[in-house]
């Protein structure tokens, strides 16, 4: 790391900060304004937050993991979720704008009534505000700590601290801006991470130890380019490509697609995806926001990092069965010159402070 990549990332914090004092005033003008941006979102601000929240400092890092372990295919194992999301697209995305609340736990207060709907908001409360908000971010800091001590090769007890510095200025800037500014930010930090991510593609395959596309597949076996999981009675006959038996495709088909909950996956919406919708100008705008969160969440967003992590099996195969998830971080730390790494440990600290706002 040299001067100019430690200054591009004092620039990042900067930038974040100055958008939170210039959308304060806006947001103290009533509740409405702070919690949803006086329901006046258009759709791709919208639909560029749900996806920048989606985008954590543990999301390419997964990737990279689920690539080591079974190939492209291996992401199904949340690619399968589009199902559910296209389900809150064309069905549900206006009818949370229809509603005209401002929490989804009073969308819960309009729909039932009596005492079970009082201890459905309070275990919602619980479970979703206090017990999965602490694992979220549980593991997004820890993801974000592994970046920096793989980038600075630093003890954890040190970068902890410029954590929890990174963490306290989201705070902040969530406390004074509001949802106006959490999702300006969360526009600005996710084309910064994504222009980071593109770069990194670029430079790792294009290295002399992958050799382009065309090296690649010289390199890694058939299976790994697999797109689709392989349906098979016996797991261990596709080497380490994502095989379902019949019993777990049926499940996936008839079940797991709709019954599923995951952070930003939920069908029917809900959490901060819900809130966003909520936000939009009119239904239309709700519906297309959503609608370009699924495309951009599943069919845009993932491939820089599975090049990467495609890449990190050719350069770095004695980690590929041991800790696969680092070879992102030292490909950061190997390939990028000075000015770029940077701005690619900027694009980290943006992916986990657009999370971090939004669960705060």
């Amino acid at each position: 790391m040299t001067f100019i990549d430690y200054l591009i990332i004092i620039l990042y914090f900067v930038l974040s900060f100055s958008i939170a004092i210039i959308y304060s005033k806006r947001a103290g003008k009533d509740t409405s304004e702070f919690f949803l941006s006086g329901r006046n979102l258009p759709w791709y601000l919208a639909g560029l937050s749900m996806v920048a929240t989606t985008f954590a400092a543990d999301t390419p890092l997964a990737v990279t993991e689920l690539v080591a372990k079974n190939g492209v295919s291996g992401n199904w194992l949340w690619w399968n979720f589009v199902f559910g999301g296209l389900l809150t697209v064309f069905f549900f995305a206006k009818l949370w704008r229809r509603a005209g609340i401002m929490t989804e736990v009073e969308f819960a207060e309009i729909r039932y009534s009596g005492k079970p709907a009082r201890f459905l908001r309070g275990f919602r409360a619980l479970y979703l505000g206090l017990f999965m908000n602490v694992i979220i971010m549980g593991w997004v800091n820890k993801a974000m700590v592994s970046v920096l001590v793989g980038i600075f090769n630093l003890p954890e007890e040190s970068v902890f601290i410029y954590v929890l510095i990174a963490m306290t200025i989201v705070a902040i800037y969530s406390a004074l801006s509001g949802l106006w500014g959490v999702v300006i930010t969360d526009a600005v930090q996710f084309i910064i991470a994504m222009t980071g991510c593109i770069i990194l593609a670029i430079y790792v395959v294009n290295s002399p130890q992958v050799g382009g596309i065309s090296g690649m597949k010289n390199q890694l076996p058939d299976f790994v380019f697999d797109f689709f999981p392989r349906i098979s009675s016996n797991n261990a006959s596709f080497g380490n490509v994502l095989a379902l038996t019949p019993t777990m495709f049926l499940a996936y088909i008839g079940l797991q697609w709709w019954a599923s909950w995951y952070p930003g996956a939920e069908p029917g919406g809900g959490g901060y995806v819900a809130q966003r919708m909520m936000s939009a100008k009119n239904e239309k705008h709700s519906l297309l926001a959503t609608l370009f969160f699924q495309i951009a969440h599943y069919a845009l967003r993932p491939w820089p990092w599975i090049l990467v992590g495609l890449g990190a099996l050719i350069i770095y195969p004695e980690i590929s069965s041991v800790n696969p998830k680092m070879g992102y971080i030292y490909a950061i730390r190997d390939f990028l010159p000075a000015g770029l790494k940077g701005l690619l440990v900027a694009a980290f600290f943006a992916a986990y402070m657009s999370t971090i706002a939004t669960q705060l």
